[in-house]
């Protein structure tokens, strides 16, 4: 049997998905809906709380509850990495005309706020692990944070590697003023010769930190999903690494694996 406060949450939950509670509109006050369900404020609370964890509302303090605002969904599939490898030699015109996050949110160039910032960092025992290269070997940071101009949060927290000494035979590539490249990172490192051979992604699941919370506007129990990307080239050496987290409440990823005919 459903307890209290689900069953309080259940009926608010259909509210919602019916229509009758649109997004941005205030729920009735907490004394008020204790009232209506004829139960203390603290199983109220326990149903507000749930419906908070499944990000169908939010708490603005001092001024009540609010359903929440749907956040554009991100349809990310393993597909995209062939497509921006037969992207990555196009004439630039065509390169800018979209890129991999309008791929996967099915938003146009305009509809998007960039950020890029890049630093030069020593490798620590992970990186210099991953890469194969000693421990301190300079690495080049690259920190990216894309969001819908309609929304304030980003659609995920990137962090992605590239060996200083490889890279830097171009220095367009030392430079974020050159953000965002049309063709992102297979286009980049096409300019210093290099070909993508395989991509491997690591995907694991946790709750976030306070600050990624934060950044990420994630509702309270949304889990952070942790995506490791290495990009190998056609030799097999490590290029590339990306540390990418992405929020649970709006990414779906899809893997797909062509099977050999028998």
């Amino acid at each position: 049997m459903a307890k209290a406060y689900e069953r309080i949450a259940d009926d608010l939950r259909d509210r919602i998905r019916a229509g009758e509670l649109a997004p941005g509109d205030q729920l009735l006050s907490e004394t008020a809906l204790v009232d209506k369900y004829g139960k203390s404020l603290p199983t109220l609370r326990q149903a507000l709380g749930l419906l908070q964890a499944e990000g169908l509302i939010e708490k603005h303090h001092g001024r009540g509850n609010f359903v929440r605002q749907p956040r554009t969904p991100v349809q990310r599939t393993n597909l995209r990495h062939q497509w921006e490898k037969d992207r990555a030699r196009e004439p630039e015109e065509r390169r800018k005309q979209t890129g991999a996050t309008e791929h996967d949110t099915g938003l146009d160039v305009g509809d998007l706020v960039f950020h890029a910032a890049y630093d030069q960092v020593e490798a620590g025992e992970e990186l210099a692990g991953i890469f194969g290269v000693p421990v301190g070997t300079v690495m080049v940071e690259r920190t990216y944070r894309t969001r819908y101009q309609a929304e304030q949060y980003p659609f995920s927290l990137v962090d992605s590697y590239l060996v200083r000494d490889v890279v830097g035979v171009n220095p367009d590539l030392l430079d974020a003023a050159n953000e965002p490249w049309p063709g992102g990172t297979q286009s980049q490192l096409h300019t210093v010769g290099i070909e993508l051979g395989r991509i491997e992604e690591r995907v694991v699941a946790r709750p976030p930190a306070a600050e990624e919370a934060e950044e990420l506007g994630l509702p309270p129990g949304t889990s952070l999903i942790v995506l490791g990307k290495t990009s190998y080239d056609t030799a097999g050496r490590v290029v590339e690494h990306s540390f990418v987290r992405l929020p649970g409440d709006r990414t779906v990823m899809t893997f797909t694996t062509n099977l050999e005919r028998w």
